[in-house]
């Protein structure tokens, strides 16, 4: 097959409609009455009908197609390019391709694809004589349907049994399935309603998975559930009373222990069990209090510690198991640096390798336990590089797999002794289309925020680029939960610097790129810094002449795209087009309502505005209460019906507000997948062809059809 094909049929699958010939009409709307309460203050919301948590109303339904039908009428303009585009991200990817196998037990295990299949197949292979076990085939399980995701699965000690989490519709609400490895065949038994996560014990028959509420979906109980028992009468072993806390369950690398955790935006516990005793009782690592977080890994008869007890950006300590329970047991092993951010670690018999950040990077320490002052660091030859741990199922070895990957370095999988400092390259994902990483450049530059603050950007560009103000610009940033947007390969964004645009990834705060203060920064009653940060490297990157002021595209994606909305309202003139992937726009009204998902787990990440001070602050940023009548660079909305982190109401009461108060003619486009939830598409090259979709979006503002 050739790739036009899967271009022609993707193109065709997330543009329902693409059919029409003609443009129809911006769909409007109607306004109905509705007033949004609060201890605060009342505000009117003409567009709240949108929301129907059933998703089978006709009217809704009908209006969202309506808006599908827009998207497709005006993408039909520029076909001939999104196939073009969908050719060739596409064509970079190698179809059949598989992951580095790791080893445990008597097997080792593997990823692999099959050229012209959506879904991967998840496999083994004997260490005594190599033959290969297909555990599940994905495409198979997905036959039929719109939506299908393994999200986890875990092998039994014993090797013959398989459970994992499969979702159907994209809400992340998942059904624990079971597989006889020795038969091929699936098990009678079937729990849903549950998290993605799950364990097992010693027994080979024990399985401990989490139960969700059915209405906010949060994770509140853990669930012991023995093979060829009634599911309905699996025992509970926790119950969650907090609503602020997400839960998950696994097992320690060498499973001798089931773990629980708990945890919020600023606290953690955790639970352990001895997974050879399933009938015993959880033990407290630690009692959980306000402001103190912890992750804990079982190694020899002790647990290696990560917390930020006195430590804001975090400490390594150490506790044996039989004085777990009081934090004032635990020993220092590795101090806290106010300059270097420690995101966890990897524990061997002979070496401790930490995974930290400092300089903005993500990089890895390896230390000997018997020579700490012998520590050391996995060099690069970048300026911009992320590495982190790669799959290390074996504590009893001197072998260190990591990943390393750069803006222009597609991600490579290497294996160092820590003993001799020898390094294998095992896979550098191979990238098609006649790329080559010797044609690119990255840089890393500062820009200036509104405060004095220096925000690290990171740059990607063709080689012999000259800053002349000329270029476009694709301007990327997330800014919330601490999560980092890390310089790491995205095969896809070549298509638009092939054509000449520079890609930066703005380092924000809301971010943890430099430390638990950058985060800290950047939420709560600071969560501004996040969106004028953004728009100062927008300034800078024009200033400096990266870009042409004309020509600056911005995207971002769920908080991500919280940032979009936040931006084309306060500086709109700005930008020529952002692109808000599943944003979560309507701030105030979905953190009063706490029978939507996630609310209650977020109050510490943007605050609870059944309190004054967040409600002012809030409502001073809401994408959708600060919507006014403006001109507004042009916009493409995406959502999935099915969503359950922020609700497809969100931006569809958004975009219906907008088009009552945009003063200008750029298109505001709004794509609802009806099949898929927050992470879109589940097939690889559907996905792809997303990505697709939004490029022709852009590039067809700049009068490109090539």
């Amino acid at each position: 097959m050739k790739t036009t094909f899967y271009s022609l049929l993707f193109t065709a699958l997330i543009s329902s409609g693409m059919a029409h010939a003609t443009q129809p009409a911006a769909p409007v709307a109607v306004q109905q009455p509705y007033t949004v309460k609060s201890p605060n203050g009342d505000r009117q919301d003409p567009f709240y009908w949108l929301r129907d948590d059933s998703r089978t109303s006709p009217t809704v339904l009908d209006y969202l197609q309506q808006e599908n039908d827009y998207f497709a009428g005006y993408a039909s303009k520029y076909q001939p390019l999104t196939t073009k585009l969908t050719d060739e991200i596409i064509g970079r990817i190698k179809q059949d391709d598989s992951s580095v196998p790791y080893n445990k037990g008597d097997y080792s295990y593997y990823r692999r694809f099959e050229t012209g299949q959506e879904y991967p197949v998840y496999a083994r292979k004997s260490l005594k004589d190599g033959t290969e076990q297909i555990m599940l085939d994905v495409n198979q399980l997905a036959q039929g349907k719109d939506f299908y995701q393994v999200a986890n699965w875990q092998v039994s000690p014993d090797q013959n049994l398989l459970a994992y989490m499969e979702d159907t519709n994209g809400r992340r609400q998942f059904t624990l399935k079971v597989r006889d490895l020795r038969t091929g065949q699936d098990l009678p038994d079937q729990l849903t309603g549950l998290s993605g996560s799950l364990a097992w014990a010693q027994d080979n028959k024990t399985l401990y998975v989490i139960k969700n509420d059915p209405v906010t979906l949060l994770s509140t109980k853990v669930l012991q559930h023995t093979l060829g028992n009634d599911p309905a009468s699996a025992r509970l072993v926790y119950e969650e009373k907090d609503n602020s806390f997400y839960m998950g369950v696994g097992n320690t690398l060498d499973d001798k222990y089931v773990m629980i955790y708990s945890s919020s935006t600023v606290s953690g516990e955790m639970r352990v069990q001895d997974a050879s005793k399933p009938q015993s009782e959880f033990t407290v690592i630690a009692p959980r209090q306000r402001d103190f977080q912890y992750t804990a890994e079982h190694l020899n008869g002790r647990w290696i510690i990560n917390t930020d007890w006195d430590a804001p950006n975090f400490r390594l300590m150490t506790v044996e198991t039989a004085k777990l329970g009081d934090r004032n047991n635990w020993q220092p092993l590795v101090a806290h640096d106010e300059k270097v951010f420690i995101h966890g670690f990897e524990a061997f018999d002979n070496y401790l390798a930490i995974s930290e950040r400092s300089d903005g990077l993500r990089r890895i320490k390896v230390m000997p336990w018997n020579a700490p002052d012998k520590a050391f660091y996995v060099a690069s030859d970048e300026a911009a590089y992320v590495t982190t741990f790669e799959t290390n199922p074996e504590q009893n070895t001197d072998w260190l797999r990591y990943t390393y990957t750069s803006l222009t370095t597609p991600q490579s999988v290497y294996q160092l002794n820590m003993k001799t400092g020898e390094k294998k390259l095992l896979k550098e994902t191979e990238v098609l289309g006649g790329f080559d990483k010797n044609n690119y450049a990255t840089e890393r530059v500062w820009a200036t925020a509104a405060d004095g603050v220096k925000i690290p950007v990171s740059l990607l560009y063709k080689k012999g680029f000259k800053a002349d103000g000329t270029a476009p610009l694709y301007q990327y940033a997330y800014g919330s939960y601490g999560s980092s947007s890390d310089p790491s390969f995205r095969s896809t964004v070549f298509s638009l610097v092939d054509r000449g645009f520079v890609y930066a990834i703005a380092h924000i705060r809301g971010g943890q790129e430099m430390g638990r203060h950058w985060y800290e920064d950047g939420k709560l009653l600071k969560k501004i810094n996040t969106f004028t940060d953004y728009i100062a490297v927008t300034d800078y990157l024009v200033a400096n002449k990266y870009a042409a002021k004309d020509k600056v595209f911005g995207m971002g994606g769920s908080a991500g795209g919280l940032l979009m909305g936040a931006v084309a309202n306060m500086a709109p003139e700005k930008y020529r087009a952002l692109v808000a992937h599943v944003p979560f726009v309507d701030v105030v009204t979905t953190m009063l309502d706490e029978s939507i998902p996630l609310t209650t787990n977020e109050f510490d990440e943007w605050g609870n505005p059944k309190q004054k001070a967040y409600y002012d602050y809030m409502l001073s940023y809401s994408p959708y209460d600060q919507l006014s009548k403006q001109a507004y660079p042009a916009l493409l909305v995406t959502t999935g019906l099915h969503d359950s982190q922020v609700q497809y109401f969100e931006p569809a009461k958004w975009v219906a507000k907008l088009r009552t108060l945009k003063t200008d003619n750029q298109p505001l486009l709004f794509k609802t997948n009806m099949e898929a939830g927050h992470g879109g598409k589940s097939g690889r090259f559907s996905r792809l062809a997303e990505y697709a979709q939004e490029y022709a979006f852009i590039l067809n503002l700049l009068g490109q059809t090539e």
